[in-house]
């Protein structure tokens, strides 16, 4: 009985590869455990039950110190989104009204608008508050 075990384990194990959850990890080692186990004892409900509670109790003791290291990864802003914050310099004059303006942010360069619409002439540093559509809405710093 204990090579069922054994399969079993492995089967979790690949199904561990497979998947991005960090769950049949802990099946796989209750099956082992069981497989050791049933060297000892031939009843298959006994097995099938200490399995469960193995499996059980390793993936209740371990979900607070798993779930710590995943939430660790830092969340990294992507696109427009990366720019929202950042300082740039006004490259041609922004007129909001007339719709004019751009502002180089970064190696970037971005058609602006002003958040107040002031007139912000060539040359002024400003920062980014948010971005709407294509255009980055500035204001002077």
């Amino acid at each position: 009985m204990w090579q069922i075990w054994l399969i079993i384990a492995g089967l979790c194990i690949i199904i561990e590869i497979i998947t991005v959850g960090f769950l049949a990890f802990w099946f796989a080692i209750g099956a082992l455990i069981t497989m050791v186990f049933s060297i000892f004892v031939d009843s298959i409900i006994i097995q099938f039950t200490l399995f469960l509670i193995c499996s059980t109790i390793l993936l209740f003791a371990t979900k607070p110190f798993v779930t710590k290291f995943q939430k660790s990864t830092p969340n990294y802003k992507t696109n427009s989104v990366s720019i929202e914050g950042e300082t740039g310099i006004v490259t041609s004059e922004i007129n909001t009204t007339q719709g004019t303006g751009q502002v180089k942010i970064k190696t970037e360069t971005w058609s602006a608008i002003s958040s107040n619409e002031d007139i912000i002439p060539e040359g002024t540093n400003v920062i980014v508050e948010k971005i709407e559509g294509v255009k980055a809405v500035v204001k002077k710093i």
